[in-house]
């Protein structure tokens, strides 16, 4: 038998991950406070549906409170508002000696975990992967990503357990690149498809939203110029575009959040840009307004 993996989560991203690890025979558990979703995933498992194949369907176990196991690897896919509630409950079911990995979106979720559980045995990885919650426990896969991971000791542990996933795995020694450079293009992909209502492709049809597409990139590189972050490619502008190009069909997180009125990660994404632009001396008009617009939007959903 597989190593054993609880994932923090119920959402996309976790019913992704856990049809993966399933799928490579590894037991999963899933820990949400999500009843719904997690009572879903006990009657049915997580059905994964992808693009011209057939659904699949995989058998997990998932609890809404730890259990009375000591779990020796985690994985955290909440989203990033409830990184800090994630933490305390893991800190109820870890083994002292367990290693835990976060692949969320933004900017401060390795930081919250390392308050609560300790930093020695967490890493902060970054990945490429889309997907979107169609139902409790049913994930459609947005097209083909990638995982990046540390070059660091728990960063080789993880990536020999999604070895037998068929996931790109990639050992970087910058991860802060490349999380940054993750960053940069959310900061204007996510808030813009969340206010627009539109699928990713959008920003590239409509000169309009294109402007403001440009004009993100150019304010979020200059905060990571200033912060000495070497970004993983030389052209954010054509970089983002081929994002969205590739992404098209894509619904951005922000906006699936958006429209169920759900708490967003405006504050990890473009309102870090706003925190780091301020400690490195750069003005963000543009990300403080996607804040403040994204904050406005859901007070009214």
């Amino acid at each position: 038998m597989q190593e054993p993996v609880l994932i923090m989560g119920s959402g996309a991203m976790a019913c992704l991950f856990a049809t993966y690890l399933a799928a490579s025979q590894h037991p999963v558990t899933l820990m949400s406070e999500w009843e719904e979703g997690v009572a879903a995933l006990n009657q049915f498992g997580v059905r994964r549906i992808r693009e011209g194949k057939d659904a699949a369907v995989f058998q997990v176990q998932a609890f809404t409170q730890p259990d009375n196991r000591r779990h020796t690897t985690a994985l955290v896919l909440v989203k990033s508002w409830q990184t800090r509630q994630a933490a305390k409950m893991l800190s109820e079911c870890l083994d002292p000696h367990a290693i835990t990995l976060t692949l969320q979106n933004g900017l401060g979720n390795l930081e919250v975990l390392s308050a609560v559980l300790g930093s020695r045995q967490i890493i902060c990885g970054s990945t490429t992967i889309g997907a979107t919650l169609v139902a409790p426990g049913v994930v459609r896969e947005g097209g083909v990503g990638e995982i990046y991971l540390p070059d660091h000791p728990i960063g080789h542990q993880f990536a020999a357990l999604f070895s037998g996933s068929g996931l790109p795995i990639h050992i970087q020694a910058d991860i802060q690149s490349i999380i940054w450079g993750k960053l940069v293009v959310n900061s204007a992909i996510n808030p813009l498809t969340a206010l627009l209502d539109v699928p990713n492709g959008f920003l590239l049809e409509n000169k309009h939203a294109l402007r403001l597409v440009h004009s993100l990139i150019g304010e979020s590189y200059q905060v990571a110029n200033a912060g000495k972050i070497s970004l993983p490619y030389s052209n954010p502008l054509d970089y983002v575009e081929q994002v969205i190009q590739k992404t098209a069909q894509n619904s951005s997180s922000m906006r699936q959040d958006l429209k169920r009125g759900a708490p967003t990660e405006i504050n990890a994404i473009n309102g870090q840009l706003v925190l780091h632009g301020k400690k490195w001396g750069v003005e963000t008009p543009l990300n403080q307004m996607m804040v403040h617009l994204i904050k406005t939007r859901l007070a009214q959903v």
